[in-house]
């Protein structure tokens, strides 16, 4: 099944432990094929806590196993953040497959001990 737009990811993080969006958080994307992981992308979270473009669009998405991973750790100790070391959350994969060629949403909330995701719209 598509839709007339085609498929795309996007991302935002909110950190929780202050109320705010994460501003400023570094996120890698990977397609993933068995034990084969292929970086495609690395971005920075705006002021929003989102990316200024969909991490994938048009004819960069395609359908498959693709995991993010939000360097949490560094963001946490830039805020000033107490952190143990190591960290208790330091790099988060989020690993999630596309099916379809839609709009995927998987946001991440966060703080210093405990996160969230799902998949939104």
């Amino acid at each position: 099944m598509s839709n007339a737009e085609g498929g795309r990811l996007t991302t935002h993080v909110l950190d929780t432990a202050t109320g705010r969006p994460a501003a400023g958080l570094t996120i890698a994307l990977y397609r993933v094929a068995g034990n084969s992981h292929r970086k495609l992308k690395a971005v920075e979270t705006n002021a929003d806590g989102r990316c200024d473009a969909p991490l994938l669009a048009g004819a960069e998405f395609r359908t498959g196993q693709y995991e993010l991973i939000f360097f949490a750790g560094d963001y946490l100790r830039a805020t000033g953040a107490v952190l143990s070391e190591p960290a208790f959350l330091d790099e988060i994969p989020i690993r999630f497959g596309m099916a379809e060629e839609r709009h995927y949403h998987v946001p991440l909330l966060l703080s210093p001990y405990g996160y969230s995701t799902y998949r939104g719209s």
